[in-house]
């Protein structure tokens, strides 16, 4: 029997390509006719270290990872159009990845293994599509997002095509907008940023929302059960491909953290711990910093804060550790909360997630973070700080009330970044309703419900388990 190849192309972003990685687990697993390719790019200024994790050698023989190289030009890209890097970086790896897949398909040539199936792109690589249209295999995409900035996307399409409208108007707007992907009005202040940037416009999502409108299907990371409403939207547009939910697509098997911060977390009392972690771009200055602290010893809650500073504004770099955090945190701060918490540099976060003494999670909401904390039944204060967060965050406060507000609209990006600093008594406001009173009763009630439906929708028979069936066989019958 033929074996289907999947050339996938994550974006460079921790995050997506993290997703990308356990989604290919996923379906090499669910099927062993299935063998992936994962295409991984590195932006110039990232210097992290790119996961590749495995923990099932059957499964790691039929997924192989090829990196994509850094030429001095591609360096040199931001420097010299800031305004469409991603677009132009992506463009740029277009004849590697020709040669890659020419020589899988060079290699499947007379031989009943390795056809090409087709391309799996992530939402930021849609230029790819042109590789896979000269290669003659359809195209996928893998949203790691949600299904509502997917429905939002399509909307923004039809705003701008029809109707002309121009988004970038509503920066900083009171209005509130009618999206089909929500039940409720959605303020206009809490639209990604790259939709009110007035460099990059809604541009950029008009070219996806095109370009998506010619795929053959979109796999979304997310769960019937929670985004009903979003997923019903996009269904009964029938200009739109199928779209499949198939999440919580997440990193669960890398779990186990040892060493003294998980020691200490086995010291702490049931459900009595408030994480504090801003995802991989996620980072304060020192203000903001002694601001949080002031909250944090204001509350008397056991606490677990993972700092980070951005190591220069005037260029699009990775945040790093604090050589020394007593520099920034208020002088004393240490010394008097040392019963209570620990200040921390990188955080093992689903580790932190999966220990039962963790009651709360002050965080900025990107996808990946929403999904995890629902899967481990722990309750998030809202602090968005970039992308499309602070709708998530909207989405889970207002609309679902799985999580309560420190902020919704504020922004701290390389494109829109903010003066503005939330006050001590803000963020106390908003860990004092995350960790107590009826309120917090409810939620966290409330994300337990939302932690079973989760694992029950990827499990045999589950909706996502079911949705992911029909893509394998999609994709099985494109070699059949």
């Amino acid at each position: 029997m033929k074996t289907a190849e999947l050339v996938f192309i994550p974006f460079t972003a921790v995050g997506h390509l993290v997703s990308a990685i356990e989604i290919a687990k996923l379906l090499v697993s669910r099927n062993e006719r299935l063998s992936v390719t994962v295409l991984v790019m590195k932006l110039p200024f990232d210097t992290s270290a790119h996961p590749k994790p495995f923990s099932d050698d059957t499964i790691a023989e039929r997924i192989r990872f090829v990196d994509l190289l850094l030429d001095d030009f591609t360096k040199d890209l931001l420097a010299k159009n800031p305004a469409s890097f991603f677009k132009d970086f992506v463009d740029l790896q277009k004849p590697q990845v020709r040669q890659i897949v020419s020589e899988i398909m060079a290699n499947g040539s007379g031989s009943a293994f390795n056809q090409l199936a087709g391309f799996v792109i992530d939402m930021f690589c849609t230029p790819m599509m042109d590789v896979a249209d000269e290669f003659g295999v359809p195209t996928y995409v893998f949203f790691t997002s949600s299904a509502s900035l997917l429905s939002l996307i399509f909307h923004l399409y039809t705003l701008q095509e029809d109707l002309r409208k121009d988004m970038t108007e509503f920066k900083d707007s009171d209005a509130e907008l009618s999206v089909p992907s929500f039940s409720n009005a959605v303020p206009a202040k809490v639209l990604p940023s790259g939709v009110l940037d007035k460099k990059i416009g809604s541009n950029m999502f008009i070219n996806i929302a095109a370009r998506f409108k010619k795929v053959k299907a979109i796999l979304v990371n997310t769960f019937d059960e929670l985004e009903s409403h979003a997923l019903k939207s996009l269904q009964n547009d029938g200009s739109i491909p199928p779209v499949y939910p198939v999440g919580p697509i997440l990193n669960l098997h890398n779990n186990k953290s040892e060493g003294v911060l998980m020691s200490w977390l086995d010291n702490q009392p049931p459900a009595s711990v408030v994480f504090l972690c801003f995802g991989s771009m996620g980072c304060f200055d020192g203000d903001q910093v002694k601001e949080i602290a002031h909250a944090l010893e204001r509350t008397g809650h056991r606490f677990l804060w993972s700092l980070r500073r951005r190591p220069n504004k005037s260029k699009i770099e990775m945040p790093v550790e604090y050589d020394n955090p007593q520099e920034v945190l208020p002088e004393g701060f240490t010394e008097r909360t040392a019963e209570l918490g620990r200040v921390i540099g990188w955080a093992p976060q689903v580790a932190v997630l999966s220990h039962p003494a963790v009651g709360g999670f002050v965080s900025h909401y990107g996808w990946n973070l929403t999904l995890e904390s629902l899967w481990f039944g722990v309750p998030v204060a809202t602090w968005p700080m970039y992308a499309e967060q602070q709708m998530n965050a909207f989405q889970m406060v207002r609309v679902f009330g799985l999580a309560v507000e420190i902020k919704l609209d504020y922004r701290n990006d390389f494109r829109m970044t903010t003066t503005e600093i939330v006050t001590a008594e803000v963020i106390e406001n908003g860990i004092r309703r995350l960790m107590e009173g009826d309120k917090s009763v409810e939620i966290r009630r409330r994300v337990k419900e939302m932690s079973e439906k989760s694992k029950i929708t990827m499990a045999e028979g589950g909706s996502s388990h079911s949705c992911l069936g029909c893509f394998i066989q999609d994709v099985v019958n494109n070699v059949s």
